[in-house]
């Protein structure tokens, strides 16, 4: 299957999203579109101890960082992600995050696609190390805790077993270094043919057996394959951080799979209150993070509106 990259992903999902949002909805965050800009509800008052963020090109208000940092404060986000590598000056970076308060929880490594760890070519796969490296760099430079990455694509030239072995052994060389900056690898599950159960994910992790590699679970992009809360209780402290988005297994089925992903949060097969139990079962706390088709500062009030019901369900 081909797999659009990160930005393409959130572009297609913001032309996909704004039709499904004309025509309302009977969801879990139904009417949250009307709600006062920026509300939510307050730390110290939630549910759950889950923290708010979004993706960088997610914010399509404001011409500098800092401008950006405080659409994205204003709708009621507390953090940032930002790819590594990117055209961005972590030094901006460095000083949104001090005038609006937000902070960068993680950095996305951007050449995960292209620079696989399981590419049959050694000279690719070392750029993919390098890339990774220097995404834990940047991570340690903006306070980031993790760097978000794809290990590997199945593909016709490379089968599951090769993915496997392949990444392994490349995430284990830069072991070294995030012990040494104290970041760590967040491996992601998405549409790249690999590691599409929580059993199997677990026992990838726990082959690598390091303190330093977890997962970053990614709510919507399960529900094709399983039903997140039973992965959310199979990966356990296993999940470093959650991607937060919405999948509908009727339009799944009417339409397509791509077009699964065509609905708000809160209005698809994700099951919320049931993900908010498992968090609860294995004690989760920390970051979630909106990956879904951004837009102004409207646009991303609708978005954490709907995560924090989500969210708190």
């Amino acid at each position: 299957m081909h797999q659009p990259d990160r930005r393409q992903f959130i572009t297609t999902s913001t032309a996909m999203l704004a039709g499904s949002a004309m025509l309302g909805g009977t969801g879990l965050a139904h009417g949250l579109a009307t709600q006062e800009a920026g509300a939510m509800t307050p730390p110290g008052t939630r549910k759950r101890d889950i923290k708010k963020s979004l993706k960088y090109g997610m914010i399509g208000d404001g011409a500098t960082v800092l401008e950006k940092f405080q659409s994205a404060k204003a709708a009621g986000f507390e953090g940032v992600e930002i790819d590594s590598p990117s055209d961005l000056d972590l030094e901006e970076v460095k000083a949104a995050m001090a005038e609006t308060g937000l902070v960068v929880p993680g950095v996305v490594d951007s050449v995960h696609w292209q620079q696989c760890l399981s590419d049959p070519d050694p000279a690719i796969r070392a750029k993919g190390v390098a890339a990774l490296e220097g995404a834990l760099r940047d991570a340690k430079a903006v306070g980031a805790t993790t760097v978000l990455l794809v290990p590997g694509v199945v593909n016709n030239n490379v089968t599951y077993g090769e993915v496997w072995t392949r990444s392994q052994e490349e995430i284990r060389k830069v072991l070294p270094l995030c012990e040494e900056l104290d970041v760590k690898i967040a491996i992601e599950n998405v549409w790249n043919g690999f590691l599409m159960g929580p059993h199997e994910a677990a026992r990838y992790l726990d082959e690598i057996n390091s303190p330093y590699v977890g997962f970053y679970f990614d709510v919507g992009n399960i529900v094709r394959y399983a039903r997140p809360a039973t992965c959310v209780d199979v990966l356990g402290p296993r999940i470093m951080k959650l991607d937060v988005k919405e999948y509908s297994l009727t339009r799944m089925r009417e339409e397509g799979v791509w077009k699964g992903f065509g609905v708000e949060i809160g209005e698809g097969d994700c099951d919320w209150p049931a993900v908010g139990a498992s968090l609860d079962a294995i004690g989760y706390t920390g970051w979630a993070s909106a990956e879904v088709g951004g837009g102004d500062t409207a646009r991303l009030t609708d978005i954490a509106n709907r995560m924090e019901a989500s969210l708190q369900a």
